[in-house]
């Protein structure tokens, strides 16, 4: 089992996941963060901080396209390991649906 990161996180992206993790194993696009599922421990500490459940386990029935998604982007997008401060805007989409098709970016982020 490993976790990953769904679209809840599009445009919202808080970073209060990445602190916690131990392996640092959380990379950086533009407007998402996403999770490399094959450095993951499964320990599950980063599920909690999420403040739109956007951390789930890849045991998850439909989760399929999400761990692939996650293992792309991880191989190249920047690293982040501290948390940053979320967009200005992240409240006004903390609960739109279907953010993947409308919002997201392929574009890597800074990293650390």
């Amino acid at each position: 089992m490993t976790f990953i990161v769904n679209d809840n996180c599009i445009k919202c992206k808080f970073t209060d996941c990445v602190e916690v993790c131990p392996v640092d194993c959380f990379y950086e696009g533009e407007n998402m963060i996403v999770i490399h599922p094959d450095e993951c421990i499964d320990c599950g500490v980063c599920e909690p901080e999420c403040p739109v459940e956007a951390i789930q386990p890849d045991t998850e029935p439909g989760i399929e396209q999400w761990l692939e998604l996650n293992r792309k982007f991880a191989d190249e997008w920047p690293n982040i390991t501290a948390k940053k401060d979320q967009p200005s805007d992240a409240d006004e989409f903390r609960d739109v649906k279907d953010k993947y098709e409308k919002y997201f970016s392929d574009k890597p982020g800074t990293g650390d």
